[in-house]
């Protein structure tokens, strides 16, 4: 055999076998990575509630609650500081979107989350109502968000909620509107130095 004929035979040589090794490794890898930034989303959340946690606890739907004046049933996307749409309260379970079911009575509006931590809202705490695009990092349609102003321990919140029938939005902003402007009696205390 002549000398070309031996750099041709060392030429033909077979595929490499792939190294499973190290595609396991990598494979491996990539899922730790995945992993640790999943608890590090957790540990946000949960200093987010820490930060939170002045905010005192949610209160409970009386139990005469009055004649309803309006019903929704929909979604429930999460409550922010007043104004702040992308500041979302996570405390009190308030950060957990949800189906819905809003009751709108003369004593206020009774929020019940199936899964999820319900709650009701005074009418003297209420303080407006508006359609808005987006909470919480939520963004829809221009109104597609019933967004309704409460004062919960001294801070004003924003709540968003999407009814099944969006059409009923602009109802509910007017009643709970005309809610939040009418005078409520509220206890008041004389303090120390007030007098």
């Amino acid at each position: 055999m002549t000398p070309s004929l031996f750099h041709l035979a060392a030429a033909q040589q077979s595929a490499p076998v792939t190294d499973w090794a190290a595609r396991i490794g990598w494979v491996v890898g990539l899922l730790v990575f995945v992993a640790f930034v999943y608890w590090l989303m957790r540990q946000g959340w949960k200093w987010r509630g820490t930060l939170q946690g002045d905010l005192p606890e949610l209160p409970a739907t009386p139990e005469d609650l009055g004649e309803p004046r309006l019903r929704l049933s929909g979604r429930y996307h999460g409550s922010t500081t007043a104004g702040q749409w992308l500041d979302r309260i996570v405390a009190h379970g308030l950060g957990t979107r949800s189906r819905v079911e809003l009751t709108l009575t003369e004593q206020g509006l009774d929020v019940v989350r199936p899964g999820a931590t319900d709650f009701f809202v005074p009418a003297a705490a209420l303080r407006g109502a508006r359609l808005d695009k987006g909470i919480a990092g939520k963004v829809l349609t221009e109104g597609g968000l019933l967004i309704v102003t409460w004062e919960h321990g001294g801070k004003e919140l924003d709540s968003g909620f999407r009814s099944d029938r969006s059409a009923e939005h602009a109802a509910w902003v007017e009643a709970l509107t005309t809610l939040s402007t009418t005078p409520h009696t509220t206890e008041h205390t004389e303090t120390e130095g007030a007098r």
